[in-house]
């Protein structure tokens, strides 16, 4: 908890950090509204503002929780901090965690809004499976956590975060369902997808937000986004950096 209320000070202290986690979500979500094809939703039973909604969370998740992350883990790498604190008494897990609160935290207060300002405003039905969509959202910031730690592996200052965050945030863009669900992509590009790491996470909001699915393919995609968060605290585990290699 202490390190995460230092790290939440040196968030609100950093402009362009806040920037990124409070207005950069919200902007990014309503402009994919006003691009996404509405005739094409209804060949998957989604309208606009449903799609808008279920995909913003991934979004928000991706800019919040990923993409500061790895800003703020290179960012403590290279000043030594990480370093630091490993002399002392929090262990690896407590030091990670507590640089990832004010990101995780930050990320649940807006997925909240996000929720109920569609529910509210869009015309979008309350939660159908309520229990899917937390797990989504808290999967997501799980998995998306160890995403950024791994990412500072070959991320050598916070300038560069910009480069090498980007595959993944375009990939998933395109091809985890926050823009084009991938029911609507061609047939082989839609199976590669589906085992992309966001695309789990965005399948079990979209479950626990508007319904239509088996308990088979809830499963599936439970066992999805599960083993690819685990997979990752792994990597982490045997590859992150503590400090910077000249």
């Amino acid at each position: 908890m202490a390190l995460g209320r230092a790290e939440l000070t040196l968030l609100w202290r950093n402009r362009t950090a806040m920037y990124t986690a409070l207005l950069l979500p919200v902007a990014m979500v309503w402009a994919t509204r006003s691009v996404i094809p509405t005739s094409d939703l209804k060949e998957v039973g989604l309208t606009r503002n449903a799609q808008t909604m279920s995909g913003g969370i991934g979004v928000i998740l991706l800019l919040v929780v990923y993409y500061n992350l790895v800003t703020a883990y290179v960012a403590r790498r290279e000043e030594l901090v990480l370093k630091r604190l490993r002399t002392g008494e929090p262990s690896d897990l407590e030091v990670l965690a507590g640089t990832a609160l004010p990101a995780a935290a930050v990320a649940l207060a807006q997925c909240t809004a996000l929720i109920v300002t569609g529910a509210l405003l869009l015309d979008l039905p309350a939660p159908r499976r309520p229990e899917l969509l937390v797990a989504g959202v808290l999967l997501g910031i799980l998995l998306l956590a160890a995403l950024a730690a791994l990412s500072t592996v070959f991320t050598r200052s916070v300038e560069v975060a910009q480069l090498t965050t980007l595959p993944l945030f375009m990939v998933s863009l395109v091809g985890s369902g926050l823009f084009v669900p991938v029911g609507l992509l061609p047939d082989r590009v839609a199976d590669l997808c589906r085992f992309l790491p966001v695309t789990p996470i965005t399948d079990l909001v979209r479950f626990g937000w508007l319904g239509g699915a088996g308990a088979g393919e809830i499963l599936r995609t439970l066992g999805l986004a599960v083993a690819w968060t685990v997979l990752a605290v792994f990597a982490v585990r045997r590859w992150f950096r503590w400090e910077p290699r000249r």
